[in-house]
């Protein structure tokens, strides 16, 4: 795991020097903190930050290829580099170490661009072919790794974090209005924008391929189309079952300490289980809870996460947190590159700090609810058919009003329950798209309009973009489609690297593994979720491996109880941040628009969290990228609200 960045020029030569380098490297540090490298040429110079997990004396980037024609910088994991490796050898190439980055040069000589369709892992790469006077920078498969880039000054810049090219002198950060109203509308900014103007984000499964003056982008990787109807749901048991210990193993392998993120949800527990089976030692497990706040309970999964690690007799660890969110959010968002409406990214922060103390690998069980239908929204289409059976007087002329005035809130059981039924019918008569979109929104078309001031800044659709590029006939195919081309790589796979990064810990989604995903991409969505039962498929596979409290509990996200602090413990850091002063003086938002929507959340008269939560870190955000505040800077400011 590692941080890459580089500038190569464009027709003429960078002139780059590792003084340069050096600049984009220090900015990053965190990404890899145990060696640093950098190469220079006449038209090009790129380097990296190196956190050492295999071939740990020997792995030092870059690396070149036997005669130094090819040169390459890599963060990440390439998960089939053993195969790889071993076919390269027989067919005549010669190793200079055990690293898994030098299989890409030598696959590169053996196969050219396509090498990028054989790379099973988790990457951002860059090879410089000096023969050719060729760059490829490219991004993995299902973009858990990031790539910024940005052209400038007859020159194109790459770099695992914005805030490397924004350290480049005369480059400036300048808000993007485009890309905010995106980030108003789902709560991130979907690539290939990003909140900053100039800079743009490379799309998974694609690369840059710069030859001469010129350069362009090529997609080497995407899902097969269709489900495969051919098979029964008992046939499709044992695959996922053997595909998810099959990925999970091969995600084990690491010259370091290695341990896993537990929750107690299934996703976690099977990552967890597979661990169990195949290592000699008891697996490190490492668990988060809340206490002495508003909310705290709801969100504490401790007893859950506490029951599978004795089933596998884990080494198990808990944090209970009470955590002071003033000071962290501005950390937070400066290691984020751009502000993010998920409460998830500082759980996720506070648990991959506790876990770094012990180890510097990490699996997550991210990707399940995606890959195997384990969200409520997936189950619009059945609730749908059952709701239709109400006539229409009753569900226009009775339900739709009354669930209109009902108060909702997260923080509550009764009130998420009451949440989700809402935003189920008053999304009742939209079209298919349109009823995702209702269910993922944070700030709807009209209520974006209002509250920017700018409300007519043209809206990339990443939504709509990722309907029509899937096009599949079986609904909860598309909508993993549009998920994994949406929220999966731009909010929780960014969160995940950045907050791990954040304290210098690798962390490894093992289902989303490339095979996996091909896989569970083509079964049936009548048997991830038969019966209306989320996950069921799953369920099954996993049957006798978790016990049934574990696999039929109640779905909770892995998220912050940030929504009833705003009501209490943060009520003050809200009235400060969103002061009508302080949005005047911002020129962004309509005070009064964001007033409303403070006072519905403290009245609860509609759950607001993700709004405030994305209102809040885009002020946080503005200070410090765009006004030039350090991030202890602004805390010293938000601190001083809190007290005052």
């Amino acid at each position: 795991m590692c941080g890459i960045y580089g500038i190569v020029g464009l027709g003429q030569d960078a002139r780059a020097d590792l003084g340069t380098l050096g600049r984009m490297g220090d900015v990053i540090v965190h990404r890899g903190p145990d060696d640093h490298g950098g190469y220079v040429d006449a038209r090009i110079a790129f380097g990296m930050r190196r956190l050492s997990i295999i071939d740990v004396g020997g792995g030092h980037q870059p690396i070149e290829n036997e005669d130094g024609s090819l040169v390459v910088v890599c963060n990440g994991e390439i998960y089939n580099f053993r195969e790889l490796r071993a076919e390269l050898e027989a067919a005549g190439h010669r190793f200079k170490t055990h690293s898994d980055t030098e299989v890409i040069l030598h696959l590169y000589e053996q196969d050219g661009d396509r090498f990028l369709e054989r790379l099973d892992g988790m990457y951002a790469c860059a090879l410089w072919d000096k023969r050719r006077q060729r760059l490829i920078v490219a991004r993995d498969a299902l973009g858990i790794k990031p790539v910024y880039y940005a052209e400038q000054g007859g020159r194109l810049i790459f770099a695992s974090e914005a805030k490397s090219i924004l350290a480049l002198p005369g480059f400036e950060a300048r808000l993007d209005h485009g890309a905010l109203r995106q980030y108003l509308s789902v709560g991130y900014v979907a690539g290939p924008q990003s909140m900053f103007a100039g800079v743009r984000k490379l799309p998974p499964g694609t690369a840059i391929v710069v030859e001469g003056a010129q350069w362009r982008l090529h997609r080497f990787w995407r899902l097969a189309p269709g489900v495969d109807t051919s098979k029964s749901l008992e046939d499709w048991v044992p695959e996922v079952r053997d595909g998810i210990r099959r990925s999970v193993r091969a995600q084990m392998v690491a010259d370091v300490p290695i341990g896993a993120f537990l929750s107690g949800g299934i996703d976690s527990s099977a990552v967890v289980a597979a661990m169990a089976e195949v290592s000699s030692r008891p697996v490190k497990t490492y668990s988060i809870g809340f206490k002495g706040s508003s909310g705290a309970e709801l969100y504490n999964e401790l007893p859950y996460a506490r029951r599978v690690a004795e089933l596998f007799g884990t080494d198990h660890h808990e944090i209970v947190v009470q955590p002071n969110v003033a000071e962290l959010l501005p950390q937070l968002v400066w290691h984020l590159d751009e502000p993010m409406a998920d409460a998830a990214f500082i759980t996720t922060y506070l648990v991959s700090k506790f876990a770094r103390q012990d180890v510097t690998v990490i699996l997550s069980g991210v990707g399940g609810d995606e890959l195997f239908g384990g969200y409520k929204r997936y189950l619009d289409a059945h609730w749908r058919s059952k709701y239709r059976l109400i006539p229409s007087l009753v569900r226009r002329g009775l339900i739709d009003p009354v669930a209109r005035r009902l108060p909702s809130d997260r923080h509550s059981k009764l009130l998420n329950s009451v949440r989700l039924m809402k935003a189920f019918v008053l999304a009742d008569t939209l079209p298919f798209e349109e009823r995702y979109r209702a269910f993922m929104e944070v700030f709807d078309a009209p209520t974006s309009a209002a509250v920017l001031r700018d409300g007519g800044a043209p809206l990339d659709d990443c939504i709509a973009r990722a309907f029509a590029d899937s096009g599949e006939s079986d609904e909860i195919r598309r909508l993993m489609d549009v998920d994994l081309a949406t929220q999966m790589p731009e909010d929780l796979l960014a969160l995940t690297d950045r907050m791990s990064m954040a304290v210098s810990l690798e962390c490894r989604v093992p289902l989303l593994d490339q095979q996996l995903v091909q896989m569970a991409s083509r079964i049936p969505g009548e048997y991830k979720m038969k019966g209306g039962e989320l996950k069921h498929l799953m369920k099954l596979a996993l049957k006798g491996t978790l016990p049934d409290d574990i696999l039929y509990r109640a779905k909770r996200g892995f998220g912050a109880p940030i929504g009833a602090w705003f009501r209490h413990e943060l009520a003050p850091l809200i009235r400060h941040v969103l002061s009508p002063e302080a949005l005047e003086r911002r020129g962004l938002l309509h005070s009064a628009e964001v007033a409303r929507i403070v006072r519905e959340h403290d009245q609860q008269r509609s759950d607001r969290t993700d709004h405030l939560l994305s209102l809040l870190n885009l002020e946080i955000w503005a200070r410090m990228y765009l006004d030039g505040e350090s991030p202890a800077q602004v805390t010293d400011g938000l601190r001083a609200s809190l007290a005052a």
